[in-house]
């Protein structure tokens, strides 16, 4: 592992230089890895291994959308496309990659097709951690491991194929085997991590469910609502209100924070655009560390989860989704979006 500075704080990393993937296809030589579930991380991490030369097969219900998918991206039933069950017995290093709330729905359909010295591999914590509402408590005889993805699986599959790779962090929850480490490392090298920095079952889950309604995407969400009718309330055009809130920021803003962070972006910005950012953005923080506080004991309570499972497990949930999702692909300031893209210089 290299230690590497984060802020002054030192961490344990491991990167592709250290873990090669010539070391990967080693320690994996007599594996399969079987990937239940063909979803949004299944997908993409099947095809960045079968690229890169690992046995794999998945794990997919048949006569579903996802099969039919399966099949177009080039697995073949009865070689290395099979039912859930089978295929997890087939599997030596079973992906269980459905959704959260499947893992808990089909947990008594795989759990007997664990074999002593398998690994049972997760790219999420949900599942383990909250066992008491889940019910998936993995034999003893197995080894548990984790690597996540700091990323969608369509980002996953992306940055594999420009080279970048996608960061991951990994853990294991239990080492059956004394090779519980080494096949979670050689996993996240297979699938295409750029590095991959330890954790837990439990922070990788925490972090993860907290990041996902805060920053990444529900805080985000509703920071860009406030901000587009704010402008709208007060005269602005569609088009003004949404270049303002969202254009400028995913397609020149938040590039140069991609590229050397925060402090470079300030810095390419006008110093107009600089003194108001450095005096609001406090107040912002301040106002919303309670809403944070009161999200993070949510997630560690296991509300969230219990949340989660309940809508997961309606019989008329993505009917629900679907309405719920139309809303804001219909609201006024995303089909401004809809316009404002289509009229970008590349499309």
């Amino acid at each position: 592992m290299a230690k590497i500075s984060f802020g002054g704080v030192q961490e344990d990393v491991v990167t592709r230089e250290e873990f090669t993937l010539e070391k990967a296809r080693e320690v994996l030589k007599d594996e399969v890895i079987a990937v239940l579930g063909y979803g949004v991380q299944g997908p993409a991490q099947a095809a960045n291994m079968r690229d890169n030369g690992f046995n794999v097969i998945i794990g997919q219900r048949s006569n579903s959308p996802s099969w039919d998918q399966a099949i177009e991206d080039g697995w073949v039933p009865g070689e290395t496309l099979f039912s859930l069950t089978e295929a997890a017995e087939r599997g030596t290093i079973i992906q269980y990659l459905v959704s959260d709330a499947g893992q808990k729905l089909l947990w008594s359909q795989i759990e007997p097709c664990l074999k002593e010295g398998d690994a049972l591999y997760f790219s999420h914590g949900f599942s383990v951690v909250y066992k008491e509402q889940t019910g998936v408590v993995p034999p003893e005889y197995v080894d548990v491991i984790l690597v996540a993805p700091k990323g969608s699986g369509r980002s996953v599959r992306a940055n594999f194929l420009n080279g970048s790779g996608i960061n991951s962090s990994y853990a294991v929850f239990q080492d059956y085997t004394g090779r519980a480490e080494e096949r979670t490392l050689a996993v996240g090298i297979a699938i295409g991590s750029g590095y991959l920095f330890p954790t837990t079952f439990e922070n990788e889950v925490y972090s993860d469910l907290t990041g996902e309604r805060g920053v990444l995407m529900g805080a985000l969400a509703g920071i860009m609502e406030a901000q587009y009718a704010l402008l709208r309330k007060n005269g602005h055009s569609p088009s003004e209100a949404f270049n303002e809130t969202v254009e400028e920021l995913s397609q020149s803003l938040m590039p140069l924070v991609a590229q050397k962070g925060m402090d470079w972006m300030y810095f390419s910005c006008s110093t107009t655009a600089q003194r108001g950012a450095l005096d609001w953005k406090g107040r912002f923080r301040d106002a919303v560390a309670p809403v944070f506080d009161e999200l993070y004991k949510s997630v560690v309570s296991g509300e969230e989860t219990r949340i989660v499972l309940e809508a997961n497990s309606s019989s008329d949930y993505k009917e629900k989704l679907g309405k719920e999702l139309t809303e804001i692909r219909e609201s006024e300031m995303w089909k401004a979006g809809a316009t404002v893209r289509s009229l970008r210089p590349e499309n």
